[in-house]
């Protein structure tokens, strides 16, 4: 454990320093310019790309991702499980020009909102209740036009592997008055880079993109269809990883998260 902390320690110095100057560059580029650029597009890729290696050097997490062919050309929603910083870095290869949806508070950073804005980010004031909805959708409307894929993670915030599900209505208004396809993503990251973590655990972290679910749908049907794409596929990817043995250790609540898991698949 004491070498992986050491890992994990020169991982965030490194995450935390390219960061900075990665957010520093576009936003400076942003201000200046007010919109996104070939170089401040290539440092986001590069970004996302370079973090996904440091993990692997320094943290040992492998990525892997499949079902990139079930994302529709045109326009679409990503809703992904969210468990871990790695979701991020991991999706965005895959989404075209993508807009993610991102709290409101992220945006105020200084070069990084700069930043953000520029590249298609869409801003949701959680403070604000019901009330941030509208104003997430005008944002929403603009990026489709521009041909972005929005990016949204339906829970709002990371979540323990295996917690209890708690999707926010947010999802349900893009899906009914965007009116393209959803493509659910069901991951199990959590398990090797969990929310609130300083130690990261070695292990090959998983992201599934979904078939993805036609427009049209009532609201409730959307929303049953999407938690029974996503909640039992992370369920099945996360088993998957502990039955292939973990290197982080197991406290009990998680052990009692993946055996209730188990009992539940298999009397299923």
């Amino acid at each position: 454990m004491v070498m992986q902390a050491i890992r994990s320690a020169i991982f965030y110095l490194l995450f935390i320093g390219q960061t900075a100057i990665v957010a520093i560059t576009i936003g400076t580029i942003a201000l200046f310019t007010g919109r996104r650029t070939a170089l401040s597009w290539w440092m986001a890729k590069y970004w996302c790309r370079s973090n996904l290696t440091l993990l692997r050097l320094f943290g040992g997490i492998k990525t892997k991702v499949s079902g990139a062919e079930n994302i529709p050309e045109g326009g679409c929603i990503i809703a992904a499980k969210h468990q871990s910083d790695w979701d991020v870095f991991a999706i965005f290869p895959y989404t075209g020009r993508p807009a993610y949806i991102v709290k409101k508070e992220l945006m105020r950073i200084p070069f990084f909102g700069w930043a953000a804005r520029t590249l298609d980010c869409i801003e949701v004031d959680r403070s604000k209740g019901a009330q941030a909805i509208p104003l997430m959708m005008q944002q929403a409307h603009a990026a489709v036009e521009r041909g972005c894929r929005i990016v949204i993670f339906p829970e709002g915030t990371r979540r323990a592997p295996l917690a209890k599900p708690e999707y926010r209505q947010g999802i349900v208004r893009l899906y009914s008055e965007l009116g393209v396809p959803v493509v659910p993503v069901a991951l199990n990251s959590g398990l090797f880079w969990g929310r609130n973590s300083l130690i990261i655990w070695p292990g090959t972290a998983e992201a599934k993109f979904l078939p993805p679910i036609e427009s049209g749908l009532a609201p409730d049907i959307f929303l049953q269809r999407l938690k029974k794409a996503i909640e039992p596929e992370s369920t099945n990817l996360i088993l998957e990883a502990v039955d292939r043995g973990l290197a982080r250790p197991i406290d009990q609540k998680l052990r009692k998260a993946i055996e209730d898991a188990r009992q539940a698949r298999d009397t299923a």
